[in-house]
């Protein structure tokens, strides 16, 4: 499909992103969350949803198509 370079690079980004450095000893303050982080986790779950959903209408439109349905 199209979309799985897109989605390959989405998500090797994203991997880049998220994976923790060994050079740093401090954890993580919950208090402090690293918006630029929460904002791609949200931002990607919402492209990934909005290409699920528009495949989804192809897909239906393509085997109403094919069955004389519309």
């Amino acid at each position: 499909s199209p979309y799985g370079s897109l989605l390959s690079s989405l998500l090797f980004s994203l991997l880049l992103v998220f994976s923790r450095n060994s050079f740093i000893a401090s954890k993580p303050d919950p208090s402090k969350p690293n918006m630029l982080r929460v904002g791609l986790a949200f931002g990607s779950t919402a492209v990934l949803w909005a290409l699920l959903f528009k495949q989804h209408r192809t897909d239906v439109h393509e085997y109403k198509t094919r069955n004389g349905l519309e």
